[in-house]
């Protein structure tokens, strides 16, 4: 039985419960309550265990879908339908106003910062008299579909369930997209998802949004399943339980999500009847009891609880993709082989007088050199010389402090990397920087971001299948030019390092650049390993891509650059052909020391 059945099993297993004869309504009651629970944390699944944005303020954004309808149709008289898209609307625009603030903030910040508006939002509700204060708003008027009442749990229960079900399967259509692996990126950290081309700023604000309109979704479910509102379920603690929710279920885990709800709804219930019938109502300590528990489960389950349950199905192998059909390719010049010829030995990459200062410390001093179409630069020096420094000017992560840079004739400095993409520039870093989960042809996949065009619904209604099979394709043809065809559906952390060294030339590769910077290629490759990667560098240049490279190899660099530029202390010592360089006598001292 694979995952498909299990869920289609547990869909009808849902449809079966609210018909079984005998059943309290009590019971029927809580299992709404772990799919309202569910909804939200489906979306932090999303937020906070794929995207790496822990939020302790989801409640909040329940409160506000909540809120928002029963005004409208508890105090003005609107239908439930009609306040519907108000609520998410009002649950959206407050994502998007403290999502701006929020997601810029970054480490231990951003889980205080969603602590502190969460607080806000709670004693906000409970003060406005429009909202009805702490007493809240009651006499909400029931859902009702085609004319059918749900006031009744038992037919409340399909409704809830459905929108349950139907966001689990949409949220995974998202993942598994461009879009998705967007997200996923971001754990990662910014500088290599900017790198490809993402931008990481409004990523980030469309998971915070997207987690708070399912939030919202819940907010409005509940408003009119429970019949009144107040401001005791949006606050802090809920928030802190929704989080439990999404990391006992499995932090990355979409399905999770639901079986974490059932698991903290339903072990907290039954700790409330168990607790005080064993210890007595005088002391209180169904949380402590529950904060034990929830520990002791993590530390069995540190990946949550569905990684688990997957692990007793049979692994449903999914088809590498056919690495035919690739995306079209940038006309480095022109669009035809003579124009390529004619555009080679012009000036692609230019340094002048390029220079960074930490403090009094001058990390690159001055540097001024080329890169010329169709050709190989090294750029190499001691440790400590600049040279990922200087990588670090070109690609816009770190800002000149004087000089300039261009590339193609147009000044690119001050501009971000994710710009800098764009203008096809592509790098690997000197500590590789894969996502380990996700899968060598997901990770490659990253690198045709900037070459795909479907978005978010799209992804979601699976209308990006052919967008989406292109950008795997040219994925499938970069990973079988650098030789890792059998590896392609591995995980990329499951790789040895020389290997993972060369899946980010392949992700770069798949951005199909004008200009590869590559940090130490050769480092962590074998003998033939490199020996395969001079033979692709070639390849390359013969295609009429420039290579600017940072390697330790002398023997490595010496037989592949055409040209090469010596580093010392951030300091341009020399500059020519490989076998001018050989003989350098600054290159022999700042290697070997004055008296060799």
């Amino acid at each position: 039985m694979n995952q498909r059945l299990v869920l289609v099993a547990f869909a009808a297993l849902l449809a079966i419960v609210p018909l079984i004869p005998g059943m309290p309504v009590f019971w029927v009651t809580l299992l709404g309550n772990v799919g309202l629970a569910a909804l939200v944390a489906i979306g932090l699944v999303l937020l906070t265990g794929v995207g790496g944005m822990t939020s302790f303020g989801q409640a909040a954004f329940c409160g506000f879908g909540a809120y928002a309808t029963a005004v409208l149709t508890a105090t003005h008289g609107w239908s439930p339908w009609q306040a519907l898209p108000v609520a998410l609307v009002v649950s959206g625009f407050a994502a998007v106003v403290l999502g701006l603030i929020t997601v810029r903030l970054s480490g231990h910040f951003l889980p205080l910062g969603t602590m502190a508006w969460g607080l806000s939002l709670y004693y906000l509700f409970g003060k406005i008299e429009m909202l009805g204060r702490h007493d809240g708003i009651s006499g909400i008027p029931p859902l009702s579909v085609f004319g059918i009442s749900l006031a009744d749990p038992r037919a409340a229960h399909y409704l809830i369930w459905t929108v349950v079900i139907g966001a689990a399967i949409l949220t995974t259509h998202l993942l598994d997209s461009r879009i998705g692996r967007a997200i996923r990126a971001l754990r990662r950290g910014q500088i290599a998802a900017e790198s490809f081309g993402i931008d990481v700023a409004r990523t980030k604000l469309i998971v915070f949004v997207y987690a708070a309109l399912l939030a919202g979704l819940s907010g409005w479910l509940y408003a009119h399943v429970q019949r009144t509102v107040t401001p005791a379920p949006f606050g802090l603690n809920a928030g802190i339980e929704y989080l439990f929710m999404a990391v006992v279920g499995g932090a990355g885990q979409i399905w999770g999500a639901i079986v974490g709800a059932g698991l903290v709804t339903l072990l907290k219930e039954a700790l409330q009847r168990v607790v005080p019938s064993l210890f007595g109502t005088s002391v209180q300590l169904e949380g402590v009891v529950f904060g034990i528990a929830l520990v002791a489960l993590l530390q069995v389950a540190r990946e949550g609880l569905w990684p688990h349950l997957v692990r007793l199905l049979p692994a449903r192998q999914r088809a590498a993709p056919r690495p035919a059909d690739p995306l079209a390719r940038r006309a480095p010049v022109a669009g035809t082989d003579s124009a390529l010829e004619t555009g080679r030995g012009e000036a692609l990459l230019v340094l002048d007088q390029a220079r960074k200062q930490f403090g009094g410390l001058v990390a690159v001093n001055d540097v001024s050199f080329k890169v010329r179409r169709g050709e190989i630069v090294a750029l190499i020096g001691p440790n400590g010389a600049g040279k990922s420094t200087t990588f670090n000017l070109i690609t816009g992560v770190a800002a000149l402090t004087a000089g300039t840079v261009r590339y193609d004739g147009v000044e690119i400095s001050g501009t971000s990397p994710r710009v800098i993409a764009r203008h096809g520039v592509a790098r690997t870093f000197q500590h590789v920087k894969l996502n380990p989960d996700m899968t060598v042809l997901e990770n490659v996949a990253l690198g045709a971001h900037l070459r795909g065009r479907a978005g978010i619904l799209a992804a979601m209604l699976r209308l990006d299948r052919r967008d989406e099979a292109r950008l795997l394709a040219e994925a499938a043809h970069q990973i079988e030019r650098i030789g890792l065809a059998e590896h392609m559906m591995k995980p990329a952390g499951s790789l040895a390092l020389g290997q993972q060294r060369m899946v980010e030339i392949a992700r770069a590769l798949a951005m199909d650049p004008e200009l590869l910077l590559l940090d130490e290629p050769a480092a962590g490759l074998r003998h033939f390993e490199k020996t395969a990667l001079a033979d692709l560098l070639d390849r390359l240049r013969a295609e009429g891509m420039s290579v600017l490279l940072v390697e330790h190899d002398m023997g490595f660099v010496m037989g592949l650059t055409d040209h090469i530029v010596v580093l010392d202390f951030g300091t341009k010592i020399a500059e020519g052909p490989p076998e001018a360089i050989k003989t350098h006598p600054a290159v022999l001292e700042a290697y070997l020391g004055g008296a060799a």
